[in-house]
């Protein structure tokens, strides 16, 4: 199957059109949530950047991946330091979600002074006081991948946090899981 598809008779079936242009590919992709992490990076090249685009690639041995903009300064952070921390925040992190996303916060050490962190003992990138979760990475592998690169890295510590609620991003905003009713929710509230 390729090209165009043909619409079937049910609400919300599928037309699909040739090579989407980047607006309508990013509004595509926005309708698959995501949880959101800040990848970190320590040493002489300490950085911080929040990702979506994050995820585990295998069990054995345990390793997982990001995609960075081969533009953005934590593609050059972590080709430098050969290894990256990760915080999957949790549902009341939005603020940090947002700080480590926009271009206004300084660059270098100064950029983690108004948040609570503690060093990586084994890669000393800053992990996030509070997140539900923590790794510590070595890369291992990178790949191209359009104007991204795809790194790989193995996991060489984790952790997990208190917190149950993650925070997620969907069509463009954050939201929250709502664990505490015994099924995940959307609350697309505090956007």
């Amino acid at each position: 199957m390729g090209g165009d598809v043909t619409p079937g008779p049910g609400r919300g079936s599928p037309v699909l059109a040739r090579n989407p242009v980047p607006t309508r590919f990013r509004e595509t992709m926005s309708r698959f949530a995501t949880g959101v992490t800040v990848l970190t990076t320590g040493g002489e090249r300490v950085h911080g950047m929040t990702a979506n685009a994050f995820t585990s690639v295998s069990l054995e041995p345990p390793l997982v991946l990001c995609c960075v903009s081969r533009a953005a300064v934590m593609h050059e952070a972590i080709t430098a330091t050969g290894s990256f921390g990760v915080s999957v925040l949790g549902a009341r992190q939005q603020d940090l979600a947002k700080y480590f996303a926009g271009r206004s916060r300084p660059l270098g050490a100064a950029q983690f002074d108004p948040v609570e962190w503690v060093p990586g003992p084994r890669t000393g990138a800053p992990l996030l006081t509070g997140a539900l979760a923590w790794l510590e990475c070595e890369l291992v592998d990178g790949h191209q991948g359009g104007d991204h690169s795809i790194f790989v890295g193995s996991v060489l510590a984790s952790t997990v946090g208190a917190g149950h609620d993650a925070l997620v991003f969907f069509g463009g905003a954050f939201g929250q899981t709502d664990q505490g009713q015994g099924v995940a929710r959307l609350d697309r509230g505090g956007t």
